[in-house]
């Protein structure tokens, strides 16, 4: 029976993993470290894309999980049909939210108080005093209430929003009040100052912030992305820009990386970060544990956690 557990952090670097495996480092490089057919733990390489996330899944005849060190899982998702049935593929929830959370209000208090006019301001040495938007007394609307969405709230708590409402593929209840589906955004986008996208991408999702979307935020919105680029239409979201009715904070792209030339860098109202919302210091400390905890439910054969699909 193979033992093969491929990490893209050297095993020596993580406290807490179980013996009786092999553990092999791959961080994406051209060469595998060992046969991709020995594997039975894939965990894979962070941040370097699907071409190299599903470069070794189809000759991973014996693996039973597919870890992330992302919360998202597309990058992954064109290798599972290669996989035999019963593969569990898990995300890593619990290791992005409170990164992606602080990202996210810095994204629009920076652009509410003019942030980036300030920094321009400095380098000109022109002093751009006036009065400027708050958060206090917005409505802010969140577009994928998962656990990112859900420790966005926590950080929105303190600065006495209007109003903070919740949307999710379906509705449910929750402590803080009703997260609404999908069908009812038409109804909530237009009385959002401030509109979220936290959502996964997936087929239902990307191009979900297109024109008829776009067209719905109050003149004057803020739009913040920090899901995935394809979940917004570039084109027309440019449109909108543009024509100075909507503004954007955005953390993910499409294309991505940006590439140099492209309208977005300079169109006006536009605060570009480059997907950073995860790759923070408290990023590897977390991942550390779940893949710790996460083998070690694996070796004594429970359940493992996180898990977002099944092959099958």
């Amino acid at each position: 029976m193979t033992s093969d557990v491929w990490l893209p952090i050297p095993a020596d670097e993580i406290e807490g993993l179980p013996a009786g495996f092999d553990y092999r480092f791959w961080d994406g490089g051209e060469d595998f470290p060992a046969d991709p057919a020995d594997c039975v733990f894939y965990v894979v390489p962070y941040m370097k894309g699907p071409k190299i996330a599903v470069r070794p899944m189809a000759a991973m005849r014996s693996v039973r999980v597919v870890q992330t060190l992302s919360a998202g899982i597309d990058h992954v998702e064109p290798g599972l049909p290669e996989l035999a049935v019963g593969v569990c593929l898990c995300n890593a929830r619990g290791v992005h939210e409170a990164s992606t959370a602080e990202l996210t209000l810095a994204l629009v208090l920076a652009s509410l108080r003019g942030i980036p006019g300030f920094v321009h301001g400095q380098d000109s040495e022109e002093w751009r005093a006036g009065f400027y938007p708050a958060l206090a007394d917005k409505s802010v609307l969140i577009v994928g209430y998962g656990s990112i969405g859900a420790a966005i709230e926590d950080r929105l708590a303190p600065f006495e929003c209007a109003r903070v409402a919740r949307v999710a593929r379906s509705a449910r209840a929750t402590e803080r009040g009703p997260v609404h589906a999908l069908s009812e955004l038409p109804a909530l986008l237009p009385e959002a100052d401030v509109v979220i996208l936290s959502t996964p991408l997936t087929e239902r999702t990307k191009g979900l912030a297109g024109a008829d979307f776009l067209a719905r935020m109050k003149d004057g919105a803020l739009l913040v992305n920090v899901a995935r680029g394809p979940v917004v239409d570039t084109k027309a979201l440019l449109a909108e820009l543009e024509s100075g009715r909507l503004c954007a904070a955005l953390d993910v792209t499409d294309p991505e990386p940006l590439p140099a030339g492209h309208p977005l860098w300079h169109a006006p109202n536009v605060l570009i970060s480059p997907h950073v919302g995860g790759s923070t210091s408290a990023f590897m400390p977390r991942a550390k544990r779940l893949l710790a905890a996460q083998l070690t439910r694996f070796a004594a054969g429970e359940p493992v956690e996180n898990v977002v699909f099944t092959t099958g």
